[in-house]
């Protein structure tokens, strides 16, 4: 399938009232079809893994497109350069999650690159971090000591008080807790020490993360 029968496909399925409700839950309008995950997910399916058409998705900027080029991408193809470009595009956390939660967790650099973008200033980028943690947290096979290092990124970026940042700090800090019993006690003694913080998102992170993570079985 071309990028043009592709992007076809998205026009003819656009719904305006879905692009409404999208941006009640803060998800950008800009270039944005409204057409739903379930379809984008069914049309991922008729395309295949194909590295040359999710290049030209993501390039025509739009919203449901750039999402289906995370579904459509080979993850053995994608290049550094690709995703630091394709990083600086991103507008939205919707966008921002489905790009880690889609391809980015399962390629080789995913770790690495969770590592380097806790620090980003710019927001998505930084969400991004936390963003592929949480994923890498429930997918990856990786031993527990590969997780524990992430645990003082998560504590220098709880002060982050921008909402989309600390939603996936905390995001991340719950989802590493769950993966095993040793992770689960560090965890709750890095949202501990995020407590003592004192900032707003600090406390909000700790809280959440400690409520959860308390009722899981030692």
């Amino acid at each position: 399938m071309t990028a043009d029968e592709v992007l076809a496909r998205l026009q003819a399925a656009a719904n305006p009232v879905n692009v409404a409700g999208m941006a009640h839950y803060g998800i950008s309008t800009a270039g944005t079809l409204g057409v739903p995950m379930p379809a984008l997910r069914a049309l991922s399916r008729e395309c295949g893994k194909d590295h040359a058409l999710a290049l030209e998705l993501w390039a025509s900027g739009i919203h449901e497109a750039r999402i289906l080029a995370s579904l459509v991408e080979d993850g053995g193809a994608v290049t550094a350069h690709q995703v630091n470009l394709w990083i600086r595009d991103v507008d939205s956390w919707d966008v921002c999650d489905q790009l880690c939660q889609n391809l980015l967790r399962y390629t080789p650099a995913a770790f690495d690159l969770a590592a380097r973008w806790s620090t980003a200033r710019h927001e998505f980028t930084r969400r991004a971090a936390f963003s592929l943690m949480a994923g890498l947290a429930v997918k990856s096979k990786e031993p527990d000591e590969r997780f524990l290092a992430f645990l003082p990124l998560i504590r220098n970026a709880a002060t982050d008080d921008r909402n989309l940042v600390k939603k996936a700090v905390n995001w991340a800090l719950r989802q590493i807790g769950k993966r095993s019993p040793t992770l689960r006690r560090e965890a709750m003694a890095t949202a501990s020490a995020i407590r003592e913080l004192g900032t707003p998102g600090a406390r909000w992170i700790a809280a959440d993360a400690l409520r959860e993570l308390r009722t899981r079985p030692r």
